[in-house]
């Protein structure tokens, strides 16, 4: 304390000068670090998103979904434009970004007026009239479920499960679902929400990433097991692959990229100065800033949980459409709708790449179709909606040692027994998840024809446990 004084006597400061001084340097570096910027963008895209994509009342958005995730965040101001569809956040009064929804696109940051995509595209959502899954999301009758499921333990889960909804200091759950033998046998929401509300599945949006490149890759090309830069049509080919071309980056494949091992110099960080808020708020093209990470590892060698991996298959699936008009209809032309999921949005960037790594929303019961269209291993009713072999390349560990065994195609593998986020947790070795931030969570478990989906937006780890979910539905189950 002696030294700032001297320092401060030096320099001819008093008190208030020296806390204009220490302010002027918090804002520079602020800045930056591109926090106002991030924060302004965060805020515009998820309040946008979840009043026209989840179509839930604006008013208590803001509160409900952004105040709480960082201190930052304070700072901002909306102003919400029902009509255009249109948020407009600043970040201490002066930092503007906004967000826009448009057709097939969900709610994009920064674009110039509201422009509709072209080639758009829309079939009847369903009735809310409540009907049995799976052409609704009431639950199956009871005289369908098999033999054995011990209701009463299902509603202990279901009370668990929701203690605390709607208080962003506790686990704060907003939907939840189980399947048992393809029969709904459980599906619960918050209050606020309902079962035809979309919910946000963050990274779980990389799992169904991973389906549209698999069934795009036997469909349209390219090989899975070619290299990235050799992925590109004439004309469809993005600026940053002519440097790859130059350096290691030119080995990577595109299986690399679904198996997370690209060896790309990237990180997983979520600060608001991180690199996934740069990513997704802070660029215009998501892909691109993916892809300016040097190599740091051979491809193929070395496991690493990425978003910025997520956004280059994004990429590398764009370029297989002669227009993004085709490519932002895909999931729903292609996927969504020949499951039912008709309340399924992928988002994409401004630039126009999907968002796979992040930005997928769907309701609870549009989850679990993703969940059950995977135990089926792509089929759904008469039709293959994925080419078959899907499941079998979801669940092949992406390293035969080490944490990869953990992971599979964009797919965790939570019950491996040697790497699995819940090994020892007395669940099926088989069980795979799609997993998101904030507490999302769709657990497939194939030895036991179940999928367990839960979505929340659960700030604090510590208040929820997905190994412990699963654990206790099994228990419900019959064996």
């Amino acid at each position: 304390m002696a030294s700032v004084s001297r320092m401060v006597s030096r320099l001819g400061l008093g008190l208030l000068g020296l806390v204009a001084l220490l302010l002027v340097a918090a804002v520079a570096a602020l800045l930056y670090l591109g926090v106002p910027n991030n924060a302004a963008g965060m805020a515009a895209k998820s309040v946008c998103s979840a009043a026209f994509v989840a179509k839930r009342p604006v008013a208590n958005l803001l509160a409900d979904d952004v105040l709480p995730a960082s201190p930052v965040l304070k700072l901002i101001s909306l102003d919400i434009d029902e009509k255009e569809k249109r948020v407009n956040a600043r970040f201490a009064g002066l930092f503007a970004r906004t967000a826009v929804w448009m057709p097939n696109r969900g709610c994009v940051l920064d674009v110039a007026g509201s422009q509709v995509a072209s080639d758009s595209y829309f079939y009847a959502p369903r009735s809310r009239t409540p009907q049995p899954w799976p052409d609704g999301n009431s639950p199956s009758p009871k005289e369908q479920w098999v033999k054995g499921v011990d209701e009463a333990a299902l509603k202990r889960v279901v009370t668990q499960v929701f203690a605390g909804a709607g208080d962003p200091k506790a686990a704060n759950a907003r939907g939840f679902a189980v399947l048992h033998q393809n029969k709904l046998v459980a599906l619960q929401t918050a209050p606020g929400f309902d079962a035809e509300t979309p919910l946000h599945g963050w990274s779980m949006a990389k799992t169904v990433t991973g389906m549209l490149v698999h069934k795009i890759s036997a469909d349209n090309g390219p090989p899975l097991n070619s290299p990235v830069v050799n992925a590109f049509p004439i004309g469809r080919e993005p600026a940053w692959v002519a440097p790859w071309r130059n350096d290691a980056r030119k080995n990577i494949r595109v299986s690399d990229l679904l198996y997370m091992r690209d060896g790309l110099a990237n990180v997983e960080s979520y600060e608001p100065w991180g690199a996934v808020p740069n990513m997704l708020w802070g660029n215009s093209n998501a892909a691109a800033y993916a892809a300016n990470a040097v190599p740091e590892s051979p491809p193929g060698n070395r496991w690493r949980y990425l978003s910025q991996t997520a956004m280059l298959l994004s990429a590398v699936a764009r370029s297989r459409f002669p227009t993004d008009g085709e490519y932002w209809n895909y999931p729903k032309r292609n996927l969504f709708q020949d499951i039912g999921a008709d309340s399924a949005v992928m988002e994409t960037d401004t630039n126009g790449n999907w968002v796979g790594s992040s930005y997928l929303w769907a309701s609870v019961g549009d989850w679990a179709r993703l969940g059950q269209l995977m135990l089926q291993d792509g089929r759904w009713g008469e039709r293959q909606v994925l080419p078959p072999g899907w499941l079998v390349r979801a669940k092949t560990p992406a390293t035969n040692n080490g944490e990869g065994l953990g992971y599979g195609a964009q797919t965790w593998l939570y019950g491996n027994p040697q790497a699995g986020t819940c090994k020892g947790r007395g669940i099926p070795d088989d069980t795979l998840a799609m997993v998101g931030h904030w507490g999302q969570l769709v657990a497939m478990v194939p030895s036991r024809q179940a999928v367990i989906v839960r979505l929340g937006w659960t700030f604090d780890r510590k208040q929820f446990d997905g190994c412990q979910l699963i654990a206790d539905v099994l228990k419900a189950l019959p064996q």
